[in-house]
C-alpha cells in the first residue's frame, strides 16, 4: 500500500469517526475501507499516532474493540469558556467504592456489591446509572433472577482505561481472601454462574476488589 493510500484510509477513518460521534466499532471501519479488520485497525491506529503527535485538539480513543474521536482532555479548561458549564458529577468515596467493585468483579449483583461494601449501595449504584458509567447487563441465572451490573464505555473515556483488563491488577493473595468471605457471606459460589447475557454480552469476570478509589480517582 502506496503512502497516498494509508493517507486515504486514515482520512476515512477520521471522516466516520467526526460523523458518527460516537464509539465504533473496528468491524464498522472496515466496511467503510472496504478492508478487513486488521487494516482498518492499523489505519485507526496511524490516525491516533498522527493525532497524538501533532497533540491536535482532538484526540482518537480506542475503547476495547471500538475507536472514537472527542476532545482533548488537556483543553477542557479551554472548551468551558465558550460552552455551557457541564454540571458537576461529584463521585463522593461510596460512589467511587461501588464503582471499583463492579469495574473489577462485573458482572456483579447488587447484594454482592452489598456484602462486599458491607453496606446498601442502593444511592451509589442509582449514581453510578444516572451518571452513565454503569449499565444493567444482564441477569443472574439464578432464584429472582437478580440483575446484573457492569461498567461502560463512559467508564473507560472518563478513567483513561482502554479496556477492563488494563485495570491496575489487585494482589492475588488478597483477591482470594476477599472472594472466600464474600462467599461464606452470601452462601453461593461464584465464578461459575450462569449469566443471561445483556446487548453487550459480557462475560463474567472472576476478578474481585474491595476498594480501588483512590488509584481511579488520581487517573
Amino acid at each position: 500500500m502506496t503512502y497516498e493510500q494509508e493517507l486515504r484510509q486514515e482520512a476515512i477513518v477520521e471522516s466516520v469517526l467526526f460523523t458518527m460521534g460516537k464509539s465504533v466499532e473496528t468491524r464498522q471501519l472496515a466496511a467503510a475501507l472496504d478492508c478487513d479488520e486488521y487494516a482498518a485497525k492499523s489505519a485507526a491506529m496511524r490516525l491516533q499516532k498522527r493525532y497524538d503527535n501533532e497533540n491536535r485538539g482532538m484526540q482518537i480513543l480506542e475503547l476495547e474493540d471500538s475507536w472514537q474521536m472527542c476532545s482533548r482532555a488537556d483543553f477542557y479548561e479551554n472548551l468551558i469558556k465558550v460552552a455551557k458549564t457541564p454540571k458537576k458529577q461529584v463521585l463522593t468515596e461510596a460512589v467511587l467504592e461501588t464503582l471499583s467493585v463492579i469495574a473489577y468483579k462485573q458482572p456483579v449483583t447488587r447484594t454482592e456489591i452489598d456484602n462486599i461494601r458491607g453496606v446498601s449501595c442502593e444511592y451509589a449504584l442509582n449514581k453510578l446509572l444516572e451518571y452513565g458509567l454503569v449499565y444493567e447487563a444482564g441477569r443472574l441465572d439464578a432464584p429472582g433472577k437478580p440483575a446484573l451490573f457492569a461498567t461502560t464505555e463512559e467508564f473507560l473515556r472518563r478513567f483513561g482505561v482502554g479496556s477492563r483488563a488494563a485495570l491496575p491488577a489487585m494482589d492475588s493473595d488478597r483477591e482470594a481472601e476477599i472472594v472466600e468471605e464474600v462467599e461464606k457471606e452470601v452462601g453461593y459460589k461464584f465464578g461459575t454462574e450462569s449469566v443471561a447475557e445483556g446487548e453487550h454480552g459480557l462475560e463474567t469476570a472472576d476478578s474481585i476488589v474491595e476498594a480501588v478509589a483512590q488509584e481511579m480517582a488520581q487517573n
